[in-house]
């Protein structure tokens, strides 16, 4: 097949007409999740990020913020230098929630075996890339246990239509809607086995239009940043009472909170602003 053909045959699929009925209906009903970690309190649904070189900084912040955050995400970056017993076990034996974001992608029985040695109370979360296949061994290596619940990225806060063009080498001229990307890559995700998405900007949205509750899909959305601070490198970013609104059940923080000159009240404030659109949510509920 030529390079021609694949284009054309990948953007169909990603950029075909789209029916109104939901994609859950098309999903097999075994891949579908049926339990989904709903956060219970407006607090439970802040994730701040550590994205730090070392543990000893990671730590700083994370006893600086005490009990206001219960909820933190472990990236490449922090992972690398640190791994399990330097950075995960540590937050989980202060009895913190950690969203493991390693993205990884391997052969079926290496990733069986990397999400089973992984296997850390606490672990809530946890990013794959790839395929079905993928999928279907992280679930293996999960084995009976309820967590973690595996979200891939759909694509990146730091990405729009420009970059959608530069990665799949689409002409200029051709139009393109981001968040029905984002919908259709989040069918497949689904279809994979995965629990959730990790979706940020308008897509949101877009997807619960889709996907009307957490039980159907699971959104985390990072590129959060309160009104009236940078959004840095983040090209589809939200305030946290957007993205509420919109539909994530988790927000990810890391920068807004880190270099805030109070990093307790940031949070602080954050959460009070989650608490805000989650009572404005109910208030619209019970007028229908």
């Amino acid at each position: 097949m030529s390079s021609a053909t694949l284009k054309s045959s990948y953007t169909t699929q990603l950029t075909g007409s789209r029916s109104a009925a939901s994609p859950v209906s098309d999903i097999p009903s075994h891949y579908i999740p049926q339990a989904m970690p709903i956060p219970s309190s407006a607090a439970d649904r802040l994730i701040v990020a550590l994205d730090f070189d070392s543990a000893d900084e990671a730590m700083k912040l994370v006893k600086e913020l005490g009990d206001t955050v219960t909820f933190y995400k472990v990236g490449l970056q922090l992972f690398m230098g640190n791994g399990l017993d330097g950075i995960v076990r540590k937050l989980t034996d202060l009895r913190k929630k950690v969203f493991l974001d390693l993205k990884i992608d391997d052969t079926p029985r290496t990733v069986e075996n990397a999400v089973r040695n992984m296997g850390i109370d606490g672990v809530q979360f946890f990013t794959l890339q790839g395929n079905g296949a993928t999928a279907r061994a992280a679930k293996a290596g999960r084995g009976d246990n309820e967590f973690p619940k595996f979200l891939q990225v759909t694509y990146l806060s730091s990405y729009d239509q420009s970059d959608i063009r530069e990665v799949y080498h689409l002409d200029d001229s051709m139009p393109i809607d981001l968040d029905d990307w984002v919908v259709k890559r989040t069918e497949k995700i689904i279809g994979s086995g995965c629990d959730g998405v990790i979706a940020s900007g308008s897509s949101v949205k877009r997807l619960r239009q889709y996907y009307p509750t957490a039980k159907d899909l699971l959104i985390v959305s990072p590129g959060i940043r309160p009104e009236g601070t940078s959004t840095d490198d983040h090209k589809r970013s939200m305030t946290p009472k957007e993205a509420i609104l919109a539909g994530s059940d988790y927000l990810v923080v890391g920068r807004p909170i880190r270099k805030a000159e109070n990093p307790v009240e940031m949070a602080k404030s954050i959460q009070n602003e989650i608490a805000g659109a989650l009572a404005e949510l109910k208030q619209r509920a019970a007028a229908i």
